[in-house]
């Protein structure tokens, strides 16, 4: 295996998290992560923290690709975890990895003390 390729780690199921909502993974280090399942069952995850004001996402409601913030209804796209325009920041994004209704993530991003894209 090269220092690149991932290790991955099992999480859940696909159908442990609803479409249209998340589940919260907890980390060694940092903050949680929060995976999010989209109405055409593509799986997203992100730090679960706004990059506004640290607000929790997974408690947002998903809609498209996208989850809105609970606080203050900043809308964050789950592909890059950035906020939509006239919004500006972005919050880190993982690599997930989806096998036979499993839901992995990388060891080494969860391991690890990520705490933003920038």
């Amino acid at each position: 295996m090269t220092p690149n390729t991932p290790t991955w780690i099992r999480i859940c199921h696909l159908s442990d998290i609803p479409r249209l909502g998340a589940r919260r993974v907890d980390r060694p280090q940092g903050p949680q992560i929060a995976i999010f399942r989209t109405q055409d069952d593509e799986v997203f995850a992100v730090l679960d923290a706004c990059p506004h004001k640290g607000g929790p996402l997974s408690q947002g409601i998903v809609f498209g690709r996208s989850v809105a913030c609970p606080l203050h209804n900043w809308t964050i796209e789950l592909e890059d975890g950035c906020a939509r325009a006239p919004d500006v920041g972005c919050v880190k994004t993982f690599q997930v990895n989806v096998q036979d209704d499993t839901i992995y993530l990388d060891a080494h991003e969860l391991n690890s003390n990520i705490e933003s894209n920038h």
